[in-house]
């Protein structure tokens, strides 16, 4: 039987020999979808620990780790390798991950990623689906305070338990700790929901790094209207971040290689007092996903359900928008007007200023 080695190394050697050496540090991005048990090990944050030892990683060494556990990449947990350490580099950088500094690190894999974030000065809570890989991150890391690995689905935790826990031994041992950050390689079919999870996380998070499937991320980034594009999601995003699209990475940086590129965007979270005033944020995103759940229907047509059509065109044209609007026309600025518009007069107040 073949070995991980086996397989990989004549499709290196073809795919990049022309382009780029290998004697470089080399990490993997192994992602997880499905759910499985909580299980931790022990983290002791103190003010005196020591910097970690550097660890060095090349992509040798990911993938004899794989080999001695039998490991193949996973199709059904969306698993791909890195193998191209700059990139990882690069999201670590992006960051910017410095000596103290808390990180939350989505599926870990063979610890590649973790090492660099580690190699930064900074503490580690990984999330990891995969039995195999947790044990692999937890006996590579064994000798460290500054890594806690947690087996569990990323999209059924509760982060900000875990955060909160984590976060407060670490107050016990600074006085004024800086946000956490998040910097990750994640599944590509589940970045919307990460996205949703994190984002609103601003009181924890001040940055989120992800590696995301290149169309995904300039869909999340772009907020432009009248774009064929342009969904919730887009309000959604700019609501809560500033979204920055950073790097494109192209697939032949992964083993298997994926069949789409991926890039690294940048989220700086907003802090509640930053996100746009709405008397209701519930409220806020039920209106627009009411509203593009008729995306080609007018908006006086659409939100019927909220408020009358003529309700509805008095607060378009109040909020200097056409009565005939529809809601890919919209930007954020303009939801915000037109829910604060129809909340004011569904309380009985004039429908002549926004609040």
């Amino acid at each position: 039987m073949n070995t991980v080695l086996d397989s990989v190394l004549p499709w290196l050697l073809f795919a990049h020999e022309p382009k780029t050496s290998f004697l470089q540090p080399a990490q993997d991005r192994v992602t997880s979808v499905s759910t499985g048990k909580r299980r931790t090990s022990s983290l002791r944050v103190n003010s005196g620990d020591l910097k970690p030892a550097k660890q060095d990683d090349d992509y040798h060494k990911t993938l004899k780790s794989l080999n001695t556990k039998g490991r193949f990449p996973r199709k059904s947990l969306g698993q791909h390798y890195m193998l191209n350490g700059s990139i990882n580099e690069e999201m670590v950088a992006a960051a910017n991950v410095k000596d103290g500094d808390f990180v939350l690190e989505i599926g870990p894999g063979t610890g590649s990623l973790t090492s660099v974030i580690v190699n930064s000065g900074a503490t580690v809570l990984a999330i990891e689906k995969d039995p195999h890989m947790v044990a692999l991150v937890r006996e590579r890391f064994a000798g460290l305070d500054h890594v806690k690995v947690i087996e569990e689905d990323f999209t059924r935790s509760n982060i900000r338990s875990h955060m909160s826990s984590m976060l407060q031994s670490r107050r016990e041992g600074h006085r004024n700790p800086s946000p956490a950050k998040v910097v990750a390689n994640i599944p590509f079919n589940i970045s919307t929901d990460v996205v949703k999870q994190l984002l609103p996380m601003g009181d924890i998070f001040s940055e989120v790094v992800l590696l995301l499937q290149d169309e995904a991320a300039l869909r999340l980034v772009d907020s432009s209207v009248n774009s064929s594009e342009y969904r919730p999601i887009n309000i959604f995003v700019n609501f809560y971040s500033d979204p920055e699209y950073r790097t494109k990475v192209s697939r032949t940086n992964f083993f298997p290689q994926p069949k789409v590129d991926a890039a690294i965007v940048v989220f700086k979270l907003k802090k509640m007092d930053d996100y746009p005033q709405v008397p209701s944020i519930k409220s806020f995103f039920s209106m627009v996903n009411s509203a593009f759940n008729g995306k080609r229907k007018m908006l006086r047509k659409s939100l019927q359900h909220i408020s009358s059509s003529s309700e509805i065109e008095a607060a378009l044209l109040t909020a200097g928008l056409p009565p005939t609007s529809r809601p890919e026309e919209l930007t954020i600025q303009d939801f915000v007007k037109l829910h604060n518009l129809i909340e004011n007069s569904r309380q009985g107040e004039p429908c002549n200023e926004v609040k």
